[in-house]
């Protein structure tokens, strides 16, 4: 700390007594210590100058007496003024640190139509306010942990005592204190830390920037973490069927929600096999398309010298390049070239004979199939494993994708997030929990919760009560 060009070092004689402080003066406002420290040891200690004296004069919440060096040195660096007496073996730690954070928003990454749309910011304390806020159940539980050997990160383990499973908190728990690391950058970084496979193109853990997703997730026995200087929380452990699912389902009515769901998988399939089913037909199975389409496709392949998994590769490839420049770009200058690039590129590319209309139309649906999924991570991996699929239907045709298909399901199979199946509630099959995943039921029959989260309170409330209709009159 001596070398620190920015630590200051102030020395003055109150009743005879050396006062000494040290503090930074970026991490720290100058104004608030003449406040809150000077100006009370100056004007308002007169007859006896000590630590417990000091104590209860200042009008600081968080003080703390330590002797150690290496404490001593890190709270300065987290904000901290010490205060250290002439000829004392230990010093007064106060918290004075100057709050620099990002005001209250709403959500860039997660949109929605209904229901609160507040996001996360990068201050711990926020964040922890805006979830207790939304719940305000006497056994929400933050348990403290600090994550990294240089650069300590403070990170808070959420949770509901009564509710979620113990056998996972410990899992969670245990994970994070056996991390060995020099600094946590970013929530994102530390869930994959978490992973169980980590060579898994799949995420296992959950991130969001919506408190009250959080919320929600906590109230069906999830585990939420919160890192300090970080916009977003991680759910876990979570589900395949978690990344399809938003707030919005639950704040809808129950019919709109299901097929708002059913819309998100579907698009999701036909975003993984539309464009390898393109190359396929047109490989090996001409028999199967229609001779109508047959004389369209023939026709608008007529001028391409490209065999069709080369066509498709070189267009999809095209189409993530304008998605990557569309998304490093400032926000108006990428979306108009996003658009622009697009139809220029598009039309210049079949007029040229390089690609065939037909493609064009499949690539863009396979696109914005990925773009209604909820969650960015799982849409990126739809995207890439469109890749070999398409390379395996150049390959082997029908029998490529099939392999393929059979590759995938059975890596999410044998996948578990936090020691827990990934694919439920479709393996291990949970019929009940299919409503609070694939499909969204009534409130009035969604009493229990979902038992693949092995909560330790599994009803939500009385079925019968719920489902009784009653008049004013009666």
């Amino acid at each position: 700390m001596k070398d620190h060009e920015d630590l200051i070092t102030r020395t003055f004689e109150k009743l005879d007594v050396k006062i000494t402080l040290y503090f930074i003066q970026t991490l720290v406002d100058q104004k608030v210590i003449d406040l809150n420290i000077l100006n009370v040891i100056q004007h308002h200690i007169k007859d006896e100058i000590s630590y417990s004296v000091l104590e209860n004069k200042l009008p600081v919440s968080q003080i703390n007496r330590s002797n150690d060096a290496k404490i001593i040195s890190e709270n300065i660096r987290a904000g901290s003024v010490f205060i250290h007496f002439d000829q004392e073996e230990e010093g007064i730690l106060v918290h004075l640190c100057k709050n620099v954070e990002r005001s209250i928003a709403s959500s860039e990454n997660e949109s929605l139509i209904f229901g609160p749309n507040l996001a996360f910011t990068d201050s711990l304390e926020t964040n922890i306010h805006l979830i207790q806020r939304k719940v305000r159940d006497e056994n929400l539980c933050f348990e403290k942990l600090m994550i990294g050997e240089r650069n300590h990160t403070e990170v808070r383990l959420v949770y509901l005592k009564d509710l979620t499973d113990e056998s996972v908190v410990n899992t969670v728990r245990q994970r994070l204190e056996d991390l060995t690391v020099d600094d946590m950058v970013d929530s994102s970084v530390l869930a994959q830390y978490l992973d169980d496979n980590e060579f898994s193109l799949f995420p296992q853990t959950l991130l969001t920037e919506l408190p009250d997703r959080v919320s929600f997730l906590l109230s069906k026995g999830k585990i939420a973490i919160l890192a300090d200087r970080s916009t977003n929380a991680i759910i876990c452990p979570t589900s395949f069927s978690s990344f399809f699912e938003t707030t919005d389902d639950v704040y809808t009515r129950w019919n709109i929600g299901t097929f708002l769901r059913m819309v998100r998988y579907i698009a999701m399939i036909l975003s993984v096999l539309l464009t390898p089913a393109y190359v396929a037909s047109l490989t090996y199975h001409y028999e199967i398309i229609p001779s109508a389409l047959l004389v369209t496709l023939g026709q608008s392949r007529a001028n391409v010298p490209f065999p069709p998994v080369f066509e498709a590769l070189v267009l999809e490839f095209i189409l993530e390049l304008l998605r990557e420049a569309g998304a490093r770009l400032p926000t108006k200058v990428g979306q108009t070239m996003g658009i622009v690039g697009g139809i220029v590129i598009g039309q210049a590319a079949v007029e040229a004979g390089f690609t065939s209309n037909i493609l064009i139309i499949i690539v863009a649906l396979s696109a914005l199939g990925t773009f209604t999924t909820p969650s960015y991570t799982m849409g990126a991996v739809i995207r890439i494993i469109r890749f070999p699929l398409i390379i395996l239907a150049g390959l082997w045709g029908a029998i490529g994708i099939v392999v393929g298909i059979i590759y995938l399901m059975l890596h999410l199979l044998q996948l578990t997030s936090m020691g827990q199946p990934y694919m439920v509630p479709a393996y291990p099959f949970r019929f009940g929990d299919l409503k609070d995943s694939i499909v969204r039921i009534p409130y009035s029959y969604s009493n229990k919760r979902p038992v693949s989260n092995r909560p330790q309170d599994p009803d939500r409330y009385p079925a019968k009560e719920a489902k009784t209709k009653k008049d004013p009159s009666e």
